[in-house]
């Protein structure tokens, strides 16, 4: 494993020297911008470890993507190894169909301090609650990134991060009504603590989330990847692109249901991913929003 592999992954092209947020910040945007978050191991009939010599194989040598178990530790990993003071975190993730916060930490995220200021480096939630840019660890301050304005509040040491987003236009009607698209416009995400956690931490939650079917993972193939203006999303045969912005206050939402032969040309040219197996896509209705 090298970072000059894992530079070559992403396309990353600055500097290396400064541990500072500039450079934090390019190399975080290079990374969501190539690695995909998805769970397409799940549906095609391979196993998602947590050992960190397969996660860089298969991020780095394969070209896949991850979910954040894969994307993150990834990310820390190359943080750390260019000096970055970083620690991971374990955060519980908002259902919107439950309107509660999940029992079970199952996201894992890296902390980053940079000259004595903290900051949240999650490259592994994808669609529209997939931050841009490092978010600085600090209350009821508001966070506007391209995709939204993002928000950390703190009550009696618990952080809860939420996001405020743009209205939507929608050219295919048929998809107004679609239990993707989340109709709150200001949506809880996650909340957690500032106890460090490992990766030990969650194993178990690796193991359920790609074997329960309760979980939201064996119910949904999601491949998702940021792009320069939004996003792409292939939820099962659906297949998304926003673009953020698009006129004042207002992001763009194509939709187009795929054919199942369609699907494997879609991976190659939306999000540049090459399956050794066959995917078997899935969509349950409900319990995740794009």
């Amino acid at each position: 494993m090298n970072l000059e592999e894992y530079f070559a992954r992403t396309g990353y092209k600055g500097s290396t020297e400064k541990q500072d947020l500039e450079t934090l910040t390019d190399i975080f945007q290079h990374h969501i911008r190539a690695v995909p978050f998805e769970n397409l191991s799940i549906h095609c009939g391979e196993k998602i470890t947590l050992e960190l010599e397969h996660v860089y194989n298969k991020i780095v040598r394969k070209k896949r993507g991850g979910w954040c178990m894969e994307n993150n530790q990834l990310l820390g990993w190359v943080l750390k190894g260019l000096g970055y003071d970083t620690s991971f975190l374990g955060a519980y993730v908002f259902n919107p169909h439950q309107n509660a916060y999940a029992t079970l930490m199952t996201h894992l995220v890296v902390k980053v301090v940079i000259d004595g200021t903290a900051y949240i480096v999650d490259g592994g939630f994808g669609v529209s609650y997939q931050m841009w840019q490092p978010m600085e660890l600090v209350s009821g301050k508001d966070q506007p990134q391209a995709p939204g304005v993002f928000r950390f509040t703190e009550i009696n040491g618990v952080w809860y991060l939420e996001k405020m987003r743009r209205k939507q236009y929608i050219p295919n009607q048929s998809f107004s009504n679609s239990d993707l698209l989340e109709k709150k416009e200001c949506r809880k995400v996650y909340m957690f603590s500032l106890e460090p956690r490992t990766v030990e931490d969650f194993r178990f939650q690796c193991t359920y989330l790609q074997t329960s079917p309760d979980s939201l993972f064996t119910k949904k193939s999601i491949c998702t990847l940021q792009t320069t203006d939004g996003f792409r999303a292939l939820i099962g045969w659906t297949l998304t692109e926003t673009t953020y912005n698009y006129k004042e206050n207002m992001d763009l939402v194509e939709f187009v249901t795929l054919e199942d032969e369609e699907v494997e040309k879609a991976l190659k040219e939306k999000f540049n991913i090459t399956l050794e197996r066959k995917l078997v896509p899935i969509n349950v209705k409900g319990s995740y929003t794009i």
